[in-house]
This record gives structure tokens, sequence and C-alpha cells, in this order.
């Protein structure tokens, strides 16, 4: 890896490790974020790695919550992807039948469950948020997380007035701490490349039905992982993820 990506990715450990402390040190007060960046992207997609440099920038920065969907259709062509599930894989092909596509591709970044952009395109991300949150299509219910003696309690709030009155599923996606991984074949053979927030499972926690409402994990699901996002995400009578109207990221406490 070339000198000027480490420097980045020192940079933004450095950003991820000070964001972390702020997150577990306690209570977080009700917020918005900018937005959801959900990125689909393999360890054997050879256009994969920028989108991957990028997303570390993504991560790092508290005004997004960012998650990465290993996928696994790619490790044909000689790696096996070591963070990718069948269940992130699902998750994309059911954007792809929400979307009205007719192909999945990698690196693909869904923003918000709206819509998708090249996940290695800095001004595509970056431009679907912005407007997004100036059309009104960005998170639009509040979050607030605090701490129990052994859980965690999530608090949704109400649906904005004259905005949307629709349910959601509260959707808890669980993911790993950063790790490198040195690729031993395929299309990105002798790279070391590091992963942050690479999703390991995905469960639904409840409904949300436009008001105010109370919901808990126990820590201990959280400290086995390296964290985890809670996401209001509508969903349609056919199962098919739609607009994402909150969201907010609970990180494993520092010790």
């Amino acid at each position: 890896m070339a000198s000027g990506s480490l420097t980045r990715l020192a940079t933004v450990a450095l950003a991820l490790l000070a964001f972390c402390g702020l997150a577990s040190a306690g209570d977080q007060p009700a917020g918005k974020p900018l937005g959801v960046v959900e990125l689909f992207t393999s360890q054997g997609c050879v256009s994969c790695p920028p989108a991957d440099e990028f997303f570390a920038e993504l991560a790092a920065n508290p005004d997004v919550v960012a998650l990465a969907y290993h996928v696994d259709y790619w490790d044909y062509l000689g790696w096996q992807d070591t963070l990718s599930r069948k269940e992130n894989t699902e998750r994309q092909f059911d954007y792809m039948r929400a979307f009205n596509s007719r192909s999945v591709y990698t690196p693909q970044a869904v923003i918000n469950g709206r819509t998708h952009v090249n996940g290695a395109s800095r001004d595509a991300v970056d431009g679907a948020l912005d407007a997004m949150a100036k059309a009104g299509e960005g998170m639009q219910v509040g979050i607030r997380i605090s701490h129990s003696d052994d859980g965690v309690v999530i608090d949704a709030g109400d649906a904005e007035r004259g905005g949307i009155n629709a349910n959601a599923h509260v959707i808890v996606v669980y993911f790993a701490p950063p790790q490198t991984i040195t690729i031993g074949k395929g299309e990105n053979d002798g790279r070391s490349l590091t992963y942050w927030n690479a999703v390991s499972d995905i469960q639904t926690a409840g409904m949300w039905h436009g008001k105010a409402q109370r919901y808990e994990l126990p820590m201990s699901e959280i400290t086995k992982k390296g964290g985890c996002a809670v996401l209001l995400q509508a969903v349609d009578r056919n199962g098919l993820p739609g607009p994402i109207i909150g969201a907010a990221v609970i990180r494993k406490p520092t010790l």
C-alpha cells in the first residue's frame, strides 16, 4: 500500500478511536445523522479497494451511519471473502428488487435505503447524502441511546408533524471492529486492506408505529461484537427494504 494511503488510514483510525471513546462515555442525546451509507463490497473485487478506503472515512464520521456488507458472489474468482455472509448478499438482492434493477454490482453504496451510487465515487455519495437532506429524505426520526446496568436503551422519537406517518422495522445491524486482511489469491492478490464496520449479523428488534417508543438490547450482545447500528427502515408487504428514516450507532464500550 502506498505511503499516502497508510497516512490516510492512520488519520481515520485516530478519528474513529476518538469517536468510539465519545460514543461509549455516556448517554447520547437524541440525534439525526446526515444519513446512512450501506456499502456492498468484496475482498475479491478489483474495483472495491478505492471504495473501501473512502468508506473508512465515512465510518469515522460521527454524522454518518456507515455499514459494510461483504458479499459472496465474487468468491469464484479465487479468493473467498473472509467477511462475506450470504445474508449480506441477500440484502443486496432485496435492494435490487426494491429498486427495480436488473443486476447487482460492487462497489455499490445504498444511500438512506432510497437510491444507489458507485461506492468508490466520493462526489456521488456525498452528493446523494446532501441532496436527500435538502429534499427531506434524510433522517426524520430522532433516536437517543442511553445505558443501563446491563443493557442499552434505544428511544425512537415521534414522527415529525406533517411529515411521515408510516410503520417501520427496528433493525439492529451488528458489525465487527476494524481489521486488516492480507488477500492471498484472486484479483487483489498480495494486497493488505483494512475493513471497517463489516456487518456480521442483522436482526429485527421490533416495530415503530410513528409514536415514540423504547427498545432495549443486552449489552452482552454488543460487547461480543464491534458495535451495532439501529435503523428505522420501512419494509414493504413483500419484505423488501425501503427508506431509512432514523439511525444511530452503538459502539462496543471501551475499558
